[in-house]
């Protein structure tokens, strides 16, 4: 698969898409005033992401969870995973990503205050919307048709140039939000690194990606990097 002239703009509306988290800023700001409880706040939080989102990636992350590991072959998982349905495996997954970032997002509220929740949201929206493209890099499309294969492939080059361009803002926003720094190391780490396991997984599940392994590598990237942040 050939790489194409669209990748710059692919990376430049990725980090523009930041400037939609401010809703999310906007309630958590509002939320702390009012002085409401941790985990009322970080709920409000989930919603107003997935709100101003339009919840693309959650549905890829449900639609893969259901195709992975509700089908037995590569076709049917596929069948699955285009079916507009939601399964049961769908339906968990999505219970367990969203409390697993309102928990997240509540910790870090209760131990850093709304400085260093705000920098988490702004910094796990970067983060994970570009580990949200390494599938495209990666590996190939499986169908010819699909939403992934007519974006096309993300060039290498400026793929690293977001990578770094994240870890290096994303470490100072971080830094000046109040996060210790070893949260900083492990949250954009750990960020990033779980995008090889899906990126395995996919590939023995399917052979290749599809826009919905974009979404759910975003997903799980998001995840990972807040439960690192939360825990460090």
């Amino acid at each position: 698969m050939s790489e194409t002239n669209s990748s710059p703009h692919s990376i430049l509306a990725i980090l523009a898409s930041e400037t939609l988290l401010a809703f999310a800023l906007f309630v958590a700001w509002i939320a702390a005033l009012i002085d409401l409880s941790s985990f009322t706040l970080a709920l409000l939080v989930v919603a107003s992401l997935v709100i101003v989102t339009g919840a693309m990636a959650e549905d890829g992350f449900a639609d893969v969870a259901d195709g992975f590991f509700g089908g037995h072959t590569a076709e049917r998982r596929l069948e699955i995973m285009a079916d507009s349905r939601v399964g049961a495996f769908g339906v968990v997954a999505l219970i367990l990503a969203l409390g697993v970032k309102a928990s997240s997002f509540a910790t870090l509220f209760d131990h850093h205050g709304v400085m260093a929740l705000s920098a988490a949201i702004l910094v796990s929206g970067a983060l994970s919307r570009v580990a949200g493209i390494l599938p495209l890099v990666f590996l190939p499309p499986v169908r010819p048709g699909g939403r992934s294969a007519s974006v096309g492939r993300p060039s290498v080059v400026v793929t690293t140039i977001a990578v770094v361009t994240v870890l290096s803002l994303g470490a100072l926003i971080l830094f000046f939000g109040g996060i210790p720094p070893r949260g900083i190391s492990a949250g954009l780490l750990l960020g990033f690194a779980s995008v090889f396991p899906i990126l395995v997984l996919a590939q023995s599940k399917i052979g290749g990606q599809t826009g919905d392994v974009a979404g759910a590598t975003q997903q799980v990237a998001e995840i990972v990097f807040l439960i690192a942040l939360s825990v460090a």
